[in-house]
């Protein structure tokens, strides 16, 4: 019986490491995964998603799997949506994204100008700005089952100042959104060790099983029979 993969892609300025507690998790769940580093604050979005999804590609054996699929934290979820606006997958599975800036950030949005968020982030960082984004307008609907966790407490509280709504520290819950995405769910947790929770890994294994995220149902209560 053939096996499922999943290519895992971490966020900007971190490596295979951030990843690597997932990829366990995930192997112990009987997927093939494949997880490397890219250099998430020198390439642009555009070259980091086509050499990195096709050397992922390139390592999976197509003949032993029979689905792959995806999971992202933060920009990678923007690079996996660059190269399914201009690849496709045959053997495309569901897609999960952490905590990614769909729709940019406000982080980006305020300090994109300043040195040293310009130092600290590189290309990639001058990409997720929200308003007149050149990248973001570029990226079509994906055509697969896509399902988006966002967290609701901020890693960052030195950027709280700039949001609105709920955030996670550097992206809005509204920001995380696509008009095409399957479910969306929402956790107490930061934006930067998101993908070590152990309710999220749970998460996204129900998701790429079944294109949806695990939800208790409430309990409701016992009718009361007893007369008066």
């Amino acid at each position: 019986m053939k096996k499922e993969a999943v290519i895992l892609i971490h966020g900007m300025g971190r490596s295979k490491r951030s990843m690597k507690r997932l990829e366990t998790y995930l192997n112990k769940k009987g997927y093939v995964t494949y997880n490397r580093s890219y250099p998430s604050t020198v390439a642009g979005v555009e070259r980091s998603a086509v050499h990195y999804i096709n050397s992922a590609l390139a390592n999976i054996s197509r003949d032993e799997v029979s689905k792959i699929h995806f999971v992202t934290h933060s920009l990678g979820g923007l690079l996996v949506r660059y190269y399914l606006s201009n690849h496709k997958i045959k053997q495309l599975g569901r897609i999960v994204m952490l905590a990614p800036p769909n729709n940019g950030s406000p982080v980006a949005e305020k300090y994109r100008d300043r040195f040293w968020y310009r130092w600290m982030t590189g290309v990639p960082g001058q990409q997720l700005h929200k308003s007149n984004n050149p990248l973001l307008e570029k990226l079509d609907p994906i055509y697969t089952d896509v399902g988006i966790i966002a967290g609701t407490r901020s890693s960052d509280p030195w950027f709280n100042h700039v949001f609105d709504g709920e955030h996670d520290g550097k992206v809005a819950v509204a920001d995380t959104k696509l008009t095409e995405m399957k479910d969306l769910i929402t956790v107490k947790h930061g934006h930067t060790f998101i993908m070590n929770k152990r309710k999220v890994k749970d998460h996204i294994v129900n998701f790429l099983a079944t294109g949806n995220f695990y939800r208790q149902q409430e309990r409701k209560p016992l009718l009361n029979t007893s007369e008066s």
